[in-house]
């Protein structure tokens, strides 16, 4: 048994990265595009996170009820979901007030002249 998955790594970085990581980088997409608040993230993720675990309990034959794996799963789709709200927010800012900010990288913008 290892520290930050259950059955293999190949199914944590399946199930938990690609599909439920793909699914929170979308919903962080969908927050920041609708200008809905940051802290909507964590509520959308702890639902996202059980989903997750379900779908671990029911392809791989893993633990539904694991506050443990829970808390893993929860960690990375957050991280995600936040990098994806990030990137579509600097999208945002940069491209609709081009005049007021430049962006300096994929998940920052600045002022002009600052």
């Amino acid at each position: 048994m290892s520290l930050f998955w259950e059955n293999s790594f190949g199914v944590f970085l399946l199930v938990t990265v690609f599909v439920g990581g793909g699914a929170a980088w979308m919903a962080g997409r969908g927050i920041a595009l609708t200008w809905r608040p940051i802290s909507q993230i964590v509520f959308y993720m702890i639902l996202m996170a059980g989903f997750v675990r379900f779908l671990h309990f029911a392809l791989y034959e893993g633990t539904l009820l694991s506050l443990h794996y829970y808390l893993v799963d929860f960690i990375v789709l957050l991280a995600l979901c936040f990098l994806g709200h990030r990137y579509t927010r600097t999208i945002q800012m940069t491209s609709q007030y081009h005049w007021l900010y430049e962006k300096t990288s994929p998940l920052s913008w600045r002022e002009k002249g600052a």
